[in-house]
């Protein structure tokens, strides 16, 4: 493990997006509209349902034991392409009010499903857990693992870039309420938890045993290529500030049912952030 560098911040007073600053990107009205509030439809399943059964081994433990136990569930999953990845997001994050369209993460605009690309104004493939943050690129396995890829805007993906999270900094225009500075990227309040639960996946299922760098979250930002991310008790509070709502769970479900046949055990458990780290 790295030596943790712990550094006072200076943490800005949070600066959200104007209306004025939407509009700035060059993105077609009519595709382009911000989602209308977050689904209140209850989750097809509670954390109960899967606990006689799929969580069965890891209930009741704590720390290294379950991350462990967790680790070796999770780890039974179908494993799609890079291109596949495309067409799962739109099933994943599809508009609960607007089924052409998927809610992209940070910015929380619905935009089609088909402005998927690489152009200003298309959405495209979030890892947010950063591709160099481990070297595992686009291949499958991490690189594809649709629990941590999400849509956004190509230009405030192209503005988080590999950066850590972490409070404080800048509006980033068009971000919804996201900011940002030299080394940290801060997401939107509404989407903070899923941000910390998919990166508390990212280091349970990936522990190095599969041919790919052992993942875990630490107490820095900065970490570049190394194959940490942080700041890990920013992500601790964010989990408790943001609990799963009905769009994370049913995206949990849509993961489990249709596509990698696995869980995020922090959407159904959040509390096992706790019991771990």
């Amino acid at each position: 493990m790295l030596a943790i560098r712990m550094r006072t911040r200076r943490h800005k007073a949070p600066a959200f997006a104007t209306a004025a600053a939407l509009t700035a990107l060059a993105v077609p009205a009519l595709t382009a509209t911000p989602a209308t509030a977050t689904p209140t439809a209850p989750a097809t399943a509670t954390a109960t349902t899967y606990d006689s059964t799929y969580y069965k081994n890891a209930v009741g433990k704590t720390g290294t034991a379950l991350k462990s136990s967790l680790h070796t569930i999770i780890s039974n999953q179908t494993k799609l392409s890079y291109s596949g990845v495309w067409n799962a997001l739109k099933a994943t994050d599809q508009d609960p009010r607007n089924s052409n369209n998927v809610v992209l993460l940070y910015s929380g605009l619905s935009r089609s499903k088909s402005l998927n690309g690489g152009d200003t104004g298309d959405w495209n493939r979030e890892h947010v857990w950063a591709q160099s943050h481990g070297g595992f690129g686009t291949s499958t396995g991490p690189g594809t693992d649709i629990h941590h890829l999400r849509p956004t805007d190509v230009r405030v993906n192209s503005i988080r870039g590999n950066k850590d999270f972490d409070n404080g900094g800048s509006a980033v225009s068009g971000g919804g309420g996201s900011l940002t500075d030299s080394d940290s990227f801060e997401p939107r309040d509404a989407v903070k938890g899923d941000v910390a639960r998919m990166i508390f996946y990212m280091a349970v299922r990936y522990e190095g045993g599969d041919g790919w760098a052992d993942l875990e979250v630490n107490g820095n930002v900065n970490n570049g290529s190394a194959p940490y991310m942080g700041r890990l008790s920013v992500l601790k509070a964010w989990n408790e500030q943001d609990p799963p709502d009905a769009f994370e769970e049913r995206r949990n479900q849509v993961i489990y049912d249709s596509y990698q046949h696995n869980r995020n055990p922090f959407i159904d458990h959040p509390e096992w952030v706790e019991a771990i780290w």
